[in-house]
């Protein structure tokens, strides 16, 4: 490219473009100042607009900025400066390292519904920081939804977003956004809300499990006009996600899930579960009270269809006479000869197969000398793999072990979700706690009240980490908690290179996923710092021995 090795602004060295679209391109650069790699977006205007156009273009742009700069989450892109640069904005942005949704979509086709409720929920979670700031995103989309290789799953491209409460820059009649994740409201020139954002999203995870987007049409046009008038295609392969898809997808704005609820529904299916059978209110439109609030059934919808018959299969409905047409009782109609001899084969060969299961039971029985006991089954989960700095701990009996032999109360499942929110430091040891690799966990309970016992592990064996910990979940509290860990390990005047995961015992055994981090060391660590008590696996490696590991609700 032309561009490659221009500088930006003194400061921003373009290394390479990373992506085109309608507005300009994405170069991959290097901030020369602080010394690290960024993603500088580079805003053209469209050939033939008039300079009046093209100035309001730029404060769009400049307004993106503004907004994005204002939402503080982990799942929304960091936007670190705006420069000027021959008249135009260029903003500079969090590089974040893997592949859009969009992409995985492209190589991998429709994921899993327990993938893509895994994936809303991060979006989600980066939507309602965004509205809690006062900031519409307008164009949620596979495209705009980045998985970065550390795992976390990131809301980029705010270039249209808009403040609540500020003017809008748009002209009248203008359509900003893609028009098949458009909400009604939208379409129809009224002003959006977050819950036009939610509607995005509940296309995106449409078009996710089902491989289709559902209101995709020839032209702009007629999508438009098939997103307010047309009825949402059935999906076939949502399973448990189709409650949340129709849930999101409904045309009135004011009947569509609210975002905590949303939340709750993906998180289940996220962790494996199924919101149609885990007791929890599931509000949609073949609801019973959507179906009183609207008067009727929906198109397309009659009888019901049992979870896993695909949609669409011809599926028998047997009319049930009503009293006045049912035959009169009375004794049945006798038997052919054929039939009576078969009823009675069939009679003498379940009283032999009874005598020999007896005679069996009885030589088994006396050859153990007397009746056993009763036996009550249990279910637990599966273990946890102890990392090499792990003592023997002494055996912690399960809460996912049935309560008791009649199975009264279900068995208690643990969810542990684990994000890097920083995987590397570079400077001066022991690194400040503000700057050390740092990670986020959301631990989730099938009930409450529970006690959590967890520790933070490393693969070497080396943690700063204080060990396993309680936390307890109150009777009336919430169900998820989350918790944060800092690691200090480091090596003096070295890289050190290590994995992370959270690891629970009880009330249930689960671990999360490794994450790597690193932490290079460029001076000499000062005298006084701790030297780690568990060194075997890293020689030379030294940790703070300050708890690192906090639980928040």
């Amino acid at each position: 490219m032309g561009d490659d090795g221009r500088v930006i602004a003194g400061r921003y060295r373009l290394l390479g473009p990373l992506g085109r679209g309608g507005m300009g391109i994405v170069w991959r650069a290097r901030d020369e100042v602080l010394g690290r790699e960024v993603a500088v977006k580079e805003v053209r205007a469209p050939a033939g607009l008039d300079p009046a156009e093209v100035a309001r273009m730029y404060r769009r742009l400049e307004r993106e900025a503004w907004a994005a700069a204002r939402i503080s989450h982990r799942g929304v892109v960091t936007v670190y400066d705006v420069a000027t640069e021959d008249g135009r904005p260029w903003i500079v942005m969090e590089l974040v390292r893997g592949l859009s949704l969009a992409d995985v979509l492209e190589a991998e086709g429709p994921l899993t519904p327990q993938r893509a409720a895994h994936f809303g929920e991060q979006v989600l979670a980066a939507l309602r920081s965004a509205h809690e700031a006062g900031v519409l995103h307008r164009d949620v989309k596979p495209a705009n939804v980045l998985v970065a290789n550390d795992g976390r799953v990131v809301l980029s491209d705010f270039g249209i977003a808009r403040l609540e409460g500020s003017s809008a820059i748009t002209m009248t009649g203008e359509v900003v956004g893609s028009p098949e994740f458009l909400a009604p409201e939208r379409a129809l020139g009224r002003d959006p809300g977050p819950e036009s954002d939610l509607w995005s999203l509940g296309v995106m995870l449409y078009q996710a499990v089902e491989g289709v987007s559902p209101f995709r049409q020839d032209t702009p046009l007629s999508t438009l006009r098939a997103v307010v008038d047309e009825e949402l295609p059935p999906p076939r392969r949502a399973g448990p996600l189709e409650p949340v898809l129709e849930g999101l997808l409904r045309k009135d704005p004011a009947e569509r899930l609210s975002p905590a609820e949303a939340a709750r529904m993906l998180r289940i299916i996220g962790a494996g579960g199924d919101v149609r059978t885990t007791g929890g209110a599931v509000s949609g439109p073949d609801s019973p009270t959507a179906a009183a609030r609207h008067g009727h059934d929906r198109p397309g919808r009659q009888g019901a269809v049992p979870y896993g018959t695909p949609r669409g299969a011809p599926t028998e409905r047997v009319p049930v006479p009503a009293p006045s047409q049912r035959p009169p009782s009375g004794p049945p109609p006798r038997q052919g000869r054929a039939g009576l001899l078969l009823t009675v084969g069939i009679v003498v060969l379940l009283l032999a197969l009874a005598a020999l299961g007896w005679l069996l039971l009885r030589e088994r029985d006396g050859g153990s000398g007397g009746d056993a006991g009763p036996t009550g089954a249990a279910t637990t989960s599966p273990s946890v793999s102890p990392s090499p700095s792990a003592s023997p701990s002494p055996p912690t009996p399960s809460a996912s072990a049935s309560a008791s032999a009649s199975g009264s109360a279900p068995a208690q499942q643990v969810a542990v979700y684990v994000h890097t929110v920083r995987d590397s430091y570079r400077g001066t040891c022991p690194p400040p706690a503000s700057d050390t690799p740092s990670f986020t966990a959301t631990v989730e309970l099938t009930r409450v009240p529970a006690a959590l016992e967890y520790r933070w592990a490393t693969r070497g064996g080396v943690t700063s980490g204080p060990g396993w910990q309680s936390l307890t979940f109150e009777a009336d509290g919430p169900k998820s908690r989350q918790l944060e860990h800092g690691e200090l390990t480091h090596h003096p005047d070295a890289t050190f290179e290590d994995a992370v995961r959270l690891e629970v015992r009880a009330p249930a055994r689960a671990a999360s996923e490794w994450l790597e981090f690193s932490v290079t060391c460029e001076e000499e660590t000062p005298t006084g710092g701790a030297s780690s008590p568990g060194t075997t696996g890293s020689p030379g490696a030294t940790a703070s021995a300050a708890p690192s590991a906090e639980a928040s609700p």
